[in-house]
């Protein structure tokens, strides 16, 4: 009898030996399984974490691209908008050139015409002024002293006043020496008193307006 309940005694204290040694395997189970959702989680947060870098990073890196492609493009604009500036001042530039180029051209031309216009005019008014020389030159120092002749002579004077207000002058002829460009020789003779090509009369006066010469001198040369 004492020897059963021995042995149901060992009998209970290996089933709480066994009990316990499976409580010890699971808490164990437990703690292992506790880790590794603990492993699992620090994993995925780095992944996370990863992935959340490499996406700024990438973000990052396309600013970086869109700001330098910006810059490029703002510096092509400048560069085109100066080429513009430079084109259209280039053409200012022709333009305000031609400009001055017509008109100077245009100031010359009205200068030539007026000045051909005056020329004409000044071409059939010398004859007037001729027929008062030969008129005074058929006078004597006597018939001078007359009143009436007196008031042509003042007319005639205001006449080349006029004539030289409007910048038409004599050209110099008697005792130069010939030149063909404002002098015409009609008659040529020998004269030891005389220079080469010296003009000895002049036969009718020739006149010059500004620089264009509206009637040559008809003069009588020596030598």
């Amino acid at each position: 009898m004492e020897n059963n309940e021995a042995t149901k005694d060992d009998l209970n204290k290996d089933i709480n030996d066994l009990n316990n040694a499976n409580k010890d395997v699971d808490n164990a189970e437990e703690v292992n399984v506790e880790d590794v959702n603990a492993k699992d989680s620090d994993t995925e947060a780095d992944n996370t974490n990863a992935e959340n870098n490499n996406t700024s990073a990438k973000e990052s890196d396309a600013e970086a691209d869109d700001s330098t492609e910006n810059i490029d493009n703002s510096g092509k604009k400048a560069d085109k908008k100066d080429e513009m500036i430079k084109d259209l001042t280039d053409k200012y530039q022709r333009v305000m050139a031609e400009f001055d180029n017509f008109r100077k051209r245009s100031e010359r031309e009205k200068s030539s015409m007026y000045g051909m216009g005056t020329r004409d005019v000044v071409e059939k008014i010398l004859p007037v002024l001729d027929n008062f020389e030969r008129g005074f030159a058929s006078i004597d120092e006597e018939a001078k002293k007359d009143p009436f002749v007196q008031g042509m002579d003042m007319i005639y004077n205001q006449f080349v006043s006029v004539l030289n207000d409007l910048g038409v002058e004599e050209i110099k002829a008697l005792g130069e020496e010939f030149n063909p460009d404002f002098h015409n020789a009609v008659m040529h003779v020998e004269d030891e008193n005389a220079g080469d090509n010296e003009v000895i009369e002049v036969l009718q006066k020739g006149y010059i307006y500004k620089d264009i010469v509206v009637r040559h001198s008809m003069v009588k040369v020596a030598n």
